[in-house]
């Protein structure tokens, strides 16, 4: 599994650790992941996503998983949160059905 985040796309980046000195050594900035369940309202169920830090706060704010992905653009998203964003548009079109009370 790659070091990727699966809803922004953020990546190990590559850069150098610079000494008092200026002495220039490579090294490797990686992404705070986290392996998360978030809710998934149209679905009805939960989705076990590998998301970092930022993500997670993004999706918060714009009001949980299903606003985010709908807004998110398919380019920067994984190829399992791109089937997740099908599904839950396709979701979203049907009519709910309630129950008479």
């Amino acid at each position: 599994m790659s070091r990727r985040c699966e809803l922004t796309g953020k990546a190990v980046l590559s850069g150098h650790k610079v000494s008092h000195s200026n002495h220039k050594t490579k090294r490797t900035f990686r992404p705070n992941l986290l392996q998360v369940s978030l809710l998934s309202e149209a679905l009805g169920r939960s989705v076990r996503l590998k998301v970092s830090a930022h993500a997670l706060r993004s999706v918060e704010h714009r009001g949980g998983l299903d606003a985010f992905l709908t807004k998110a653009a398919d380019i920067q998203l994984s190829q399992g949160a791109r089937e997740l964003k099908r599904k839950i548009a396709k979701a979203g079109e049907q009519p709910v059905e309630r129950a008479a009370s």
